[in-house]
């Protein structure tokens, strides 16, 4: 029998001490009972294994989620009920609902120079192909009840994931920062002739992220699930009193090659910045049930992104190709693009102008709704922290995320002036990991293991023998029972190889990238997964 969601202090119970394994653990003979903690002090400990069990129960005490990286058992899940099935509707809606991926949609019409119909083609088969994989990789974590990046264990082994687990945090920790910086950037413009400083905004942002996800999974679940209405009204009336400045005319420029190298250029960041979630999004889902349709979490996963994409991404295009035709957009976009997003605001031309202060508000309604996209990688640098290895475990996930928070809002202090240039080399660039990643996991399951693993199933025992089936899920944490993982490293250095000589960044143009067009085109996301 399933139960309710534990809550913080119920996790914490269930929650294996910190460095205890084997006898240092016990269970009721209550399947449904809460996993408790042996009383060990007459047990011979180091001082840290003494202070870090006393930090958990202080955790515990003060309602603070303390498992990490720990798989969840199937009598630890919550109820599937309809709720369940709205909750990754509103996450991943709360997740894009954010001004980010406005900012990203400018540079579609302003550093790729498309159209607003090449450019919005090109956001929405990115996000298509990007949300197709983060929607497959959601499905593993009802069936495993492990984290992401201990999925990827099961192809990599428990050496080789390491390598995996650094370049995600860098992803993780490179958004947060490009999060905190829009987030200044927008509070600051809104701010009486740029009084507040962006070092202020990023600060204030940083801190409301911490605390939300200091406080677990359920306090976090439960802020996405709200967090996307505000954004979804504010963004509505941004199109509404901005859409008539939107240039849906000019072509984009250049020769034909030209042209075709900014598209594939401008779809390859689009798709990276969505597939980035890949390394993250089982998290999210291991306390749904084993029994949750697969096919039902993916799908609604996939509307999800692929709606909250578009919308934002349209959005941002529109403004920026406004930039050309609206004096007041030019003059906000050199100073920042959150400035823009706030010009889209205060400086319509229509009668329903929004300048006299309800532009300003919703703008920091925008500013704030950052927070739940800071959220998720926040959380999850916690987590992913703890998956480089045992003596990590010992850390409690809340320190791990406060670590993570000084480093991106340090990053974020240090790169506020250069926004533009961190999202045309930082995304792509490390999109290509996952890419490379999500095509080894592929060929895994559908070519070695898709004799035995690999059904669709709805119910109980279709769940158990078919989708995940074939992995033994209870080996996560035993590296003898691991694979080796050569042939997957193997693999993921050739795929390297191949985005090396594919990929078209202002530092660097591979050779097979500059045969596209006078700019050369990012083309490693469609070839260097095919090793």
């Amino acid at each position: 029998m399933s139960r309710p969601l534990p809550t913080s202090e119920d996790i914490g119970k269930e929650s294996r001490g910190f460095g205890q394994r084997g006898p240092t653990m016990e269970t009721s003979a209550n399947p449904s009972s809460d996993l408790k903690i042996v009383d060990q002090e007459e047990l011979p400990q180091s001082k840290l294994a003494i202070y870090t069990r006393d930090f958990e129960r202080t955790l515990i005490k003060y309602n603070i989620e303390a498992r990490g990286v720990h798989r969840v058992l199937p009598h630890e899940c919550q109820s599937l009920t309809w709720r369940s099935y709205l909750q990754p509707f509103c996450f991943w809606s709360s997740v894009n609902l954010a001004a980010q991926n406005v900012t990203l949609g400018m540079l579609g019409p302003h550093i790729f120079a498309l159209s607003f119909r090449d450019a919005s083609l090109c956001a929405f088969f990115g996000s298509l192909i990007g949300a197709t994989a983060v929607s497959y990789i959601a499905t593993f974590g009802p069936i495993s009840g492990n984290r992401t990046l201990i999925f990827a264990r099961y192809t990599f082994g428990w050496y080789p994931s390491k390598l995996l687990v650094i370049l995600n945090l860098i992803v993780l920790l490179g958004y947060s920062m490009i999060d905190l910086v829009i987030a200044g950037q927008i509070l600051s413009a809104v701010s009486a002739n740029g009084s507040m400083s962006i070092i202020v905004g990023i600060i204030v942002v940083a801190i409301i992220g911490w605390l939300i996800t200091t406080f677990g999974i359920s306090v976090f679940h439960t802020y996405q699930r709200y967090a996307f209405i505000p954004q979804l009204i504010a963004f509505s009336i941004l199109y509404g009193v901005s859409s008539h400045n939107y240039d849906l005319s000019t072509p984009s420029h250049g020769d034909s090659r030209t042209i075709i190298g900014s598209r594939i250029s401008f779809l390859s960041l689009t798709l990276a910045a969505a597939i980035t979630y890949g390394g993250a999004a089982a998290d999210y889902f291991v306390y749904y049930p084993p029994t949750t349709p697969p096919v039902a979490l993916f799908a609604i996963s996939l509307v999800s992104l692929l709606c909250s994409f578009t919308f934002t991404y349209c959005i941002g295009i529109g403004l920026a190709s406004g930039i050309a035709l609206v004096p007041a957009y030019s003059t906000a976009y050199t100073k920042s693009q959150g400035a823009l997003i706030v010009a889209g605001f205060t400086e319509s031309t229509s009668p329903r102008n929004f300048s006299t202060g309800f532009g300003r508000f919703l703008s920091v309604v925008v500013a704030l709704g950052l927070v739940a996209n800071l959220a998720l990688p926040t959380y999850s640098s916690g987590i992913d922290f703890q998956v480089l290895g045992k003596n990590f475990q010992k850390v409690p996930r809340v320190v791990w995320n406060s670590v993570g928070v000084v480093l991106y809002t340090v990053c974020a202090l240090a790169g506020r002036g250069h926004l533009a240039e961190i999202f045309t080399n930082f995304l792509a660039l490390m999109g290509y990991w996952v890419i490379i990643w999500m095509g080894i996991t592929l060929e895994e399951q559908f070519l070695f293991r898709s004799r035995i693993g690999f059904r669709i199933g709805i119910g109980i025992k279709e769940s158990r023998k078919g989708w995940g089936q074939s992995y033994d899920w209870t080996c996560w944490d035993k590296p003898e029972k691991l694979p080796h993982g050569i042939a997957a490293l193997v693999a993921f250095l050739v795929g390297w190889v191949g985005a090396i000589l594919c990929m078209a960044q202002v530092w660097y143009v591979g050779p097979i990238a500059k045969l596209v067009g006078e700019y050369g085109a990012d083309v490693s996301p469609a070839c260097f997964s095919e090793r």
